[in-house]
């Protein structure tokens, strides 16, 4: 009681000396200052309410936004230049029995490509032609796409260098078979990796093709 009387606005400081009478009665601006202010305070305290976290929820390994025949169609066509390309592997395929067994579930598939000298260039053209620039297509499906093409287009400098520098034996041969296992073992690589990353419905970005993909995708 003593309190809100305190407080009020309009009512006055009492000063006594005694309990007889009030020697001195007077209104207060600073009190009425102060209540004013607490009362503007409460009302504003009372209109902010506590704000929940915001927190997103990401998939991890997963995007779902991309489509399972997307994933699937991706990750088949990495396969294109690893099949192109499997003769580079010559040397480190007799010599690791762990490469042997994982090479070997692909051996009928690697046949039947290799069966007809123009299979290479029928399919670059269907993939560039008739995925790339296909508009039916998700851009998620021609962009790998578009690396797989490129990614295949770079083996034509290997080859060549193969076809003019062909040594027999001696230090020609090791630089020879050192460029051929790398090779191979690069197509392995951006097939683990690129067909893996599709699976799971990322965007995988190969090293050196991913810049040039990214330019002839719209």
């Amino acid at each position: 009681m003593a309190m809100s009387s305190l407080l009020s606005p309009t009512t006055p400081l009492t000063v006594t000396l005694s309990h007889s009478k009030p020697l001195l009665r007077l209104h207060s601006p600073f009190l009425f200052s102060l209540n004013h202010h607490h009362s503007i305070l409460t009302k504003h305290t009372n209109k902010i309410k506590p704000r929940r976290p915001l927190t997103t929820t990401q998939s991890k390994g997963t995007d779902d936004s991309v489509d399972a025949p997307d994933r699937l169609i991706s990750a088949v066509c990495y396969f294109y230049p690893f099949f192109d390309g499997i003769q580079y592997g010559k040397y480190v395929i007799t010599q690791f029995t762990a490469i042997q067994t994982l090479i070997q579930p692909l051996i009928p598939a690697i046949r039947v490509f290799k069966s007809f000298p123009f299979n290479g260039f029928l399919v670059f053209l269907t993939l560039y032609f008739g995925v790339v620039r296909n508009s039916n297509f998700s851009r998620y499906v021609r962009f790998n796409t578009m690396q797989v093409i490129v990614l295949d287009v770079l083996l034509i400098f290997p080859d060549l260098l193969e076809r003019s520098f062909n040594p027999k034996d001696g230090l020609g041969l090791d630089v020879l078979m050192s460029l051929d296992s790398t090779v191979f073992l690069f197509l392995l690589v951006c097939l683990v990796y690129g067909s893996a990353s599709c699976v799971l419905g990322q965007v995988p970005r190969l090293p050196i093709v991913a810049e040039a993909a990214e330019r002839q995708v719209p």
